[in-house]
């Protein structure tokens, strides 16, 4: 089942956010998170709120795209509460399976963010999609109507893996999908997971070399995290397959580094790669400085000067309060400077760039020296005249979480 959702305090019944969030937000960036919950099945590993058509029927995706529609007419009433916003600069639409609807549906979403709020002229505009959606015909559509890139669930290359992760595509269909896409302008964009129970090595080494060969623009690659109350948890728990281990994961990660960046393509986030630094995606970049964006549908999370809340998670709960005129959101929070400033290091650290000496707290430049003297973090970076940054070595990607602890104190 889908994860719960955080616990906070009630949304305003009309959306409306505190004047000091809507201070000032024509100057920072703006992005736009669709979110689509249908899939045609729900795979092992999953724990992202998502529903089959099992669950909810044809009609519960056919309007789908009016729904979200009437959540952009209600952030652009409350946004416009505040000072005018910037346009639009990133656009991404996930899932669940966007592709599910059709990409004229895709299509009409972007255009109601563009009517609404309006798009930079070089705007990022992605779609998430299986490799066996993706046609000619769905390629250019998306295409035409706006999108610039298109992120394929490859997951893997090998057979077995991908059965025990319960994907359902074709591996020979992201080939053609990425032929589909590059033949529609569109850039192309892979993610990956590895530590599945059962995948070796060698496994692994064969998905990276698959991935090498299709060049595409970027590369995601996650560790499994076998998350309570999904199936796969539950053949854990029973024995029918083994827990992921850390070493295993270790290995795999230093490999993706090795093969990735043996090809050209360089890391700008822990599990992220780019061909080229244009290639990066802008709309998680955002995300990892702490923007604003506005999330739209059924248990989206949102985030606008220092507020976060996040919408309720079933499709037909979420489609009646707009149809009654009332905000979607479940609940809440005000973040704290404290809260911002743990996010900051949190999230901050995850990246190529690092975050400077001086924007960390006493305790967080103090732990430098050891972090440095144990290879968690770059010499170069840190003593530099001008620009002093933590920067993660290859070691402390590895253990970010505990870079994070030091320099936070813990």
């Amino acid at each position: 089942m889908p994860s719960a959702l955080p616990d906070g305090e009630p949304v305003p019944t009309d959306g409306s956010l505190p004047g000091s969030a809507l201070a000032g937000i024509g100057s920072r960036q703006f992005g736009v998170y669709l979110h689509v919950p249908f899939c045609r099945v729900r795979c092992g590993y999953c724990d992202f709120n998502t529903y089959t058509l099992t669950e909810l029927g044809v009609p519960g995706v056919s309007s789908y795209a009016d729904a979200a529609l009437s959540e952009l007419d209600l952030a652009d009433r409350v946004l416009r509460a505040g000072d005018e916003t910037a346009p639009v600069t990133t656009i991404f639409v996930g899932g669940g399976t966007p592709t599910m609807l059709a990409a004229d549906d895709l299509v009409r979403m972007v255009e109601g963010v563009r009517d609404r709020f309006g798009l930079a002229p070089d705007a990022e505009v992605t779609t998430e999609a299986n490799p066996d959606t993706v046609t000619p015909e769905v390629a250019r559509t998306l295409a035409a109507g706006g999108f610039t890139r298109i992120s394929l669930g490859m997951q893997s290359a090998v057979p077995h893996v991908l059965a025990t992760l319960d994907r359902t595509h074709d591996p020979a269909n992201v080939e053609r999908a990425v032929a589909y896409a590059r033949d529609a302008g569109l850039q192309v964009s892979l993610d990956l997971i590895y530590g599945t129970p059962g995948e070796s090595l060698q496994d692994w080494r064969r998905s990276l070399d698959t991935v090498v060969a299709l060049a595409p623009d970027h590369v995601s690659a996650y560790a499994l995290v076998v998350e309570q109350g999904t199936k796969l948890a539950a053949q854990v728990r029973r024995g029918v397959v083994p827990m992921p281990a850390d070493d295993d994961a270790a290995l795999k990660y230093e490999l993706a580094d090795e093969v990735l960046g043996a090809a050209g393509y360089g890391w700008y986030e822990i599990s992220n790669w780019a061909a080229r630094a244009d290639a990066r995606c802008r709309h998680n970049e955002s995300y990892w400085r702490g923007d604003d964006w506005w999330g739209i549908g059924p248990g989206a999370h949102s985030h606008v000067g220092g507020v976060r809340w996040w919408n309720v998670k079933h499709p037909t709960a979420y489609a009646g309060r707009l149809a009654d005129g009332v905000s979607p959101g479940g609940g809440r929070e005000v973040l704290t400077q404290e809260q911002r400033y743990d996010e900051t290091v949190l999230l901050g650290v995850r990246l190529v760039d690092g975050l400077p000496l001086d924007s960390l707290a006493p305790q967080g430049r103090t732990a430098m020296a050891g972090l440095i003297a144990d290879g968690l973090a770059e010499p170069a970076a840190a003593v530099r005249p001008i620009d002093r940054r933590v920067v993660l070595t290859l070691r402390g990607r590895l253990l970010a979480d505990t870079v994070v602890r030091r320099l936070l104190g813990f």
